[in-house]
């Protein structure tokens, strides 16, 4: 366990860069299914039609702010209090497991959104169902129900993994100290 000066300032840039990591990967793939949720859906911050672009903007605009977050909680659960303390080293892991978690529950998600529309068991419906092309609806629907997926999953997660963070220093504090030699 590393008991550095910059131990909590590694923990929560570590989160913000995994999350912008995993978001531009994550806008990669959905901008190229459907363009159309980042240039109808989203208001118009960048001037492109892109999908490599739009990605790699709305990668960085929609997920800093959840690695913030997730690197203040962790930081807090790993830093704050008696010791033991943990440093990135132990956190960084749980980090990465959690984008990875992230990364298929969108995915599942995203194929339920594009089978219930394509099977007519839930169609696109209200405004948007106006104005995307009928020819994208599937697509649509897979990219919007990742997204959606991928906040839940990356909330909740976020959540589990702070509570995991606080369950260990627990149990590392019960433990008996290590007989000197």
């Amino acid at each position: 366990m590393q008991h550095g000066r910059f131990e909590t300032i590694g923990i929560i840039l570590f989160a913000i860069l995994a999350a912008i990591v995993y978001g531009i990967v994550h806008d990669q793939v959905t901008a190229h299914l459907c363009v159309e949720y980042f240039t109808i859906a989203h208001p118009p911050v960048f001037p492109t039609e892109s999908p490599f672009l739009l990605a790699l903007g709305w990668g960085i605009i929609a997920t800093w702010w959840v690695g913030l977050a997730l690197g203040i909680g962790l930081a807090a659960a790993a830093r704050i209090g008696a010791p033991p303390r943990l440093g990135l080293r132990e956190v960084r892991r749980p980090i990465v497991l959690l984008m990875a978690a992230s990364a298929l529950v969108a995915c599942l998600a995203g194929l339920v959104g594009a089978l219930a529309v394509a099977s007519g068991a839930l169609p696109l419906v209200g405004e948007w169902a106006d104005i995307i092309p009928p020819d994208r609806h599937v697509a649509f629907a897979a990219v919007a129900w990742a997204h959606e997926a991928s906040y839940a999953a990356g909330g909740l997660g976020g959540l589990f993994v702070i509570g995991h963070i606080i369950r260990r220093r627990m149990r590392l504090r019960r433990q008996p100290p290590a007989a000197a030699s």
